[in-house]
């Protein structure tokens, strides 16, 4: 491989440092602090564990980022993580436990304005949610859970000496998993923006074991994770640990519990998947802030404990690096770009061709999307994201959901339809027979926009049609994704949707 891919790489395994060590304290921050753990110990516990849910289960949270903007060039991967790694570096040497999270979408949301590429508003709506929803559920479990603990104890009177046993192992152990689901919710932080732009190829080990392009990725940024708890993890724990409310060790085996259970709920494709199968909504699984959950918690025990515990100052004091962390981001992923591409003439975005056809303007007539001042752009091919949006936007005032939808259906991207491709997938793909004959029957076709593709395999086609069922019906969307992928042509990365799902 290129020795350059391992330096645009870098700003990755940077940020993962930077995550890490900033984001130590919602794992085992309580522990270290209240003495009950040591801090090497911890480190090599969380670092273990932050490895595994990287690469075990990192794809759910993952798959949502790359939505809200994929970023198919290295170099513009590398500026982002890079601006959003300076970003918490610079919160973690203030002291500040910062949300890596909004610092990524920061940095993503410059790329897409320097880019002049379109922004999925439902990935960002979904993400935002989970930004009110994480704390708000985090001090509700801390809440209900020192709330009954301290019942528990009330009733059983365990002997001080044995209490503080169980509470030492106690504290290991949703350590443990928090450091898992810390992994396996926030790798997409740390790469996340490197997906849409595969740096490896598949490695297979003795013809028995595949370790896919992405799975290397969450590896390393696991690594890069458990490097920096172990190397300065220890700096960030006094500010939650003892300054914002005085944490006991009962209290913070509560506090990561809470964490813990919030970072589940956003993270688990088994959790999604129960359900849908029983037609109950879903929730979004988004890379959460861990500090907001951590610091909901915090709240919840305090609150459940004695409000008046609570030092407010700190606390508004984090909540200002939480607006300073996206913002400033967002600023230096902007400048950052600037220089990479004019100063050291690399491409942070190839070029992806954009054509407005008869079916396109069909598509966007059946969503009532105006298209009547857009019917001269028919045919005219566009290679540059900020020429077709200047484009859009000189002829009608169109809202930035529809930006976003008149960009994903005018896509160039090729397919052609080869049923020996289809026969290498059957096991993967699952198909029933009806589905496996329609695909058949179209051998050979090729089309150039998705809308066509899209239309001519699953429209009007009974075995394709949705049943209500969320759980089938996500099932099929997802085949139809595969399928794409299988039939694709120019294999064109800002199109590319990764199968994150292994």
């Amino acid at each position: 491989m290129d020795i350059s891919v391992w330096f645009f790489i870098s700003s990755g395994l940077f940020l993962g440092w930077s995550l890490g060590a900033n984001h130590a304290v919602n794992v085992f921050g309580t522990a270290v602090v209240s003495k009950m753990v040591k801090f090497r110990t911890a480190a090599i516990i969380g670092g273990i564990f932050v490895i595994l849910g990287s690469v075990i289960s990192g794809a759910g949270t993952t798959k949502t980022l790359t939505d809200l903007g994929s970023i198919n060039a290295i170099a513009g991967s590398f500026s982002v993580a890079l601006a959003v790694g300076i970003s918490v570096t610079m919160m973690t040497r203030a002291k500040l436990p910062v949300s890596t999270s909004q610092a990524v979408i920061g940095g993503i949301i410059g790329w897409n304005i320097f880019t002049g590429s379109p922004t999925d508003y439902n990935s960002l709506y979904k993400i935002l949610f989970s930004w009110v929803a994480s704390p708000v559920i985090a001090a509700f479990f801390g809440f209900i859970f020192f709330k009954l603990i301290k019942r528990m104890l009330r009733v059983w009177k365990i002997h001080l000496l044995r209490l503080d046993n169980y509470t030492r192992i106690g504290l290991i152990v949703v350590g443990a998993l928090a450091s898992y689901s810390l992994g396996a919710n926030n790798i997409a932080n740390v790469m996340g923006m490197f997906v849409s732009a595969p740096l490896f190829k598949d490695l297979t080990l003795g013809n028995i074991i595949t370790i896919t392009s992405v799975q290397q990725l969450f590896l390393l940024g696991g690594l890069a994770i458990a490097v920096g708890i172990f190397t300065y993890g220890n700096n960030v724990m006094e500010t939650v640990g003892t300054d914002l409310y005085k944490i006991s060790p009962i209290t913070g085996f509560v506090v990561v519990l809470s964490e813990f259970l919030v970072l589940w709920i956003f993270t688990s494709q088994s959790l999604e998947s129960f359900l849908l199968r029983n037609n109950l909504p879903s929730i979004p699984l988004v890379p959460l802030s861990t500090t907001q959950a951590f610091i909901g918690a915090v709240i919840g025990v305090g609150l459940a404990k004695d409000p008046l515990s609570i030092n407010f100052k700190v606390l508004g004091k984090i909540g200002i690096g939480w607006v300073i962390a996206p913002i400033s981001a967002g600023l230096i992923t902007f400048i950052s770009l600037f220089f990479i591409q004019n100063v050291f003439e690399q491409k942070v975005i190839h070029p992806v061709p954009y054509e407005i056809s008869n079916s396109v303007l069909i598509k966007l007539d059946s969503e009532n999307i105006q298209t009547e001042k857009i019917k001269d752009l028919m045919n005219k091919r566009f290679t540059s994201n900020k020429a077709f949006l200047n484009e859009l936007k000189s002829r009608h005032n169109f809202n930035s959901d529809q930006i976003f939808k008149i960009f994903n259906y005018s896509i160039i991207d090729s397919f052609r339809i080869d049923s020996l491709r289809l026969q290498k997938h059957l096991n993967e793909l699952k198909l029933n027979k009806e589905q496996i004959e329609n695909i058949k029957q179209l051998h050979n076709k090729t089309f150039s926009h998705k809308v066509d593709f899209i239309q001519a395999l699953f429209q009007d086609k009974e075995e394709w049609r949705l049943t209500g069922d969320k759980l089938v019906d996500i099932e099929k969307e997802n085949k139809k994704l595969l399928l794409e992928e299988i039939f694709r042509v120019n294999n064109n990365s800002q199109t590319k949707k990764i199968n994150l799902t292994y």
